[in-house]
């Protein structure tokens, strides 16, 4: 989800636009801006993010409250409720049904075990996977979380993401090794971060795993931060492996791309 700054103004919005109805838009905008800082707001924090007038949060908020969506706490400030949760796990669950397609043919077209996984708070979550045939084979479990650094989409996840809220990120989380080849230094995990960028897809090279290779890509115009990773023993993902993996993976991310920002109809 890019940063509140980045997205217009509930208040700059046309009211009577063919978008839809005015005031849920500006209650959905208002829990996405409560997302971008943290989960926890005040009004005049909203108020000064979003352009709306105190009075029109206010009214919003007191609905959200009442329906669950947001709590108020002690101090009079406003937190994301926990009915968010049962919708964020359903949605979840149906990212992956979407995505399975589309990691199959990655499995299909290089025998390797193919995942897909989001930014959640500072955290990379998996969401979906179809593993590779092959009786020596990298599993990770759907809905296991790992720190962004030492993976390769973890990299191709921040790789978006300005250098100050990478360098954020990083001192809230730390950057423990989890390997001898793991990245441990902010300076060092930038000048990677800038290789992605360049070349388009991120690489975990035994960073995570001895013995591991991952290869990564962004998904293009995700409704929230998401990326495909094709992983394998490092003798099976060499160099020349590489060099077709890549134009697959950047083609099948594009393709996702089309499903997730479509009607969720697998192409």
């Amino acid at each position: 989800m890019p940063p509140s700054s980045d997205r217009t103004t509930a208040a700059t919005r046309p009211a009577n636009g063919s978008s839809g109805v005015q005031s849920l838009e500006r209650a959905f905008d208002l829990l996405e801006r409560m997302a971008d800082a943290g989960g926890s707001v005040g009004l005049s924090e909203l108020s000064g993010s979003s352009g709306l007038p105190l009075p029109t949060i206010h009214r919003l908020m007191r609905t959200l409250v009442a329906c669950g969506y947001v709590r108020q706490q002690p101090n009079r400030r406003y937190a994301l409720g926990p009915r968010l949760i049962r919708l964020g796990e359903s949605s979840a669950r149906l990212l992956g049904t979407w995505a399975r397609p589309h990691l199959a043919r990655l499995v299909e077209e290089t025998g390797e075990t193919a995942n897909m996984a989001l930014l959640d708070g500072d955290e990379v979550v998996y969401v979906a996977q179809v593993p590779s045939r092959h009786s020596m084979r990298m599993f990770t479990e759907v809905g296991r979380r790992v720190l962004p650094h030492s993976t390769g989409v973890g990299k191709a996840l921040l790789a978006h993401l300005p250098a100050d809220e990478v360098r954020a990120l990083l001192s809230r989380t730390g950057m423990p090794a989890a390997t001898e080849k793991t990245i441990t230094r902010p300076d060092d995990f930038l000048t990677a971060l800038e290789e992605v960028r360049a070349s388009g897809y991120a690489m975990d090279d035994n960073e995570q795993e001895i013995g591991v290779r991952c290869l990564a890509v962004s998904v293009p115009d995700s409704p929230t931060a998401a990326a495909i990773s094709v992983s394998g023993p490092a003798g099976r993902l060499t160099e020349e492996a590489t060099g077709r993996i890549v134009p697959l993976l950047r083609e099948v991310a594009a393709e996702l791309s089309e499903t997730l920002t479509g009607d969720g109809t697998p192409s």
